[in-house]
């Protein structure tokens, strides 16, 4: 933990050294938490879980009947031996919404909290505290969904917007020490590409970083980060969350 207080020390250089160097890892109160439910599960080790496997399953094949909703099936993932039965991804863009806009709506409206959402999907866990009430809600709302937006058809985005790729023309030119000490400048942000990134610049979800500090600029990489921001990602690493203007090495 660090205490900072005045002028002496140039904050936003302290933030840049921490993101460098800090650990991601989770509170006591966290690990706390771990420990719990590892007491509880040898409790009952072999039927702990199946009242939730059950409600996974009986949700699953609910939402997956609903028109312009699709759920993640194990079918996808031919070359992995299983999928965790207990999470159900949840894709609605035939429904012309982004995970982003429907996970507004499922929050506000109907008190549904996901656990992941990006572009074009949301995540749910069923765990040991979903209760028959809680799926139904789920299920319930995705129904309102569909009947709300399945009409409107809203105009399809292209298979180059939704299926961005801003990692296929990334390149390296400094590494991360040398970015890190080199003079910086800001530009505005459509000035920034062909430059050397300055600074990380990562949306949440999903938490992986798009630029890094020595990478060049790429228009693709911008268009991103600009497309994810305006569907309701936040950009974290950035010293302009709104993302008009970016820190860029100046040599």
């Amino acid at each position: 933990m660090l205490h900072m207080s005045g002028t002496l020390v140039d904050r936003e250089r302290i933030c840049k050294c921490l993101q460098t160097l800090q650990s991601t890892s989770p509170s006591y109160l966290l690990l706390a938490s771990l420990d719990a439910a590892r007491a509880q599960l040898s409790e009952n080790p072999e039927m702990i879980f199946s009242q939730a496997w059950e409600l996974a399953a009986e949700v699953r094949n609910l939402i997956k009947e609903i028109p312009g909703i699709s759920v993640l099936e194990y079918q996808s993932f031919s070359s992995f031996p299983m999928i965790d039965p207990l999470r159900l991804t949840i894709s609605l863009w035939q429904l012309g919404l982004s995970g982003y806009e429907a996970n507004e709506i499922l929050s506000r409206d109907y008190g549904v909290i996901c656990e992941l959402v990006d572009t074009r999907s949301i995540a749910y866990v069923i765990n040991l505290g979903t209760s028959r009430e809680h799926a139904q809600r789920l299920v319930s709302a995705m129904k309102d969904l569909s009947a709300t937006f399945l009409p409107v058809q809203r105009v399809e985005e292209s298979a180059e917007s939704t299926n961005c790729l801003p990692f296929v023309d990334s390149k390296i030119c400094l590494s991360p020490r040398e970015a890190f000490f080199a003079r910086k400048k800001r530009v505005n942000i459509r000035h920034s590409i062909g430059e050397i990134c300055g600074e990380l610049i990562c949306p949440y979800p999903p938490g992986i970083p798009v630029m890094i500090p020595g990478e060049i600029v790429t228009e693709r990489a911008l268009d991103y980060l600009l497309r994810v921001k305006m569907e309701g990602a936040v950009i974290s690493g950035a010293s302009d969350p709104l993302l008009s203007s970016m820190i860029v090495c100046g040599v």
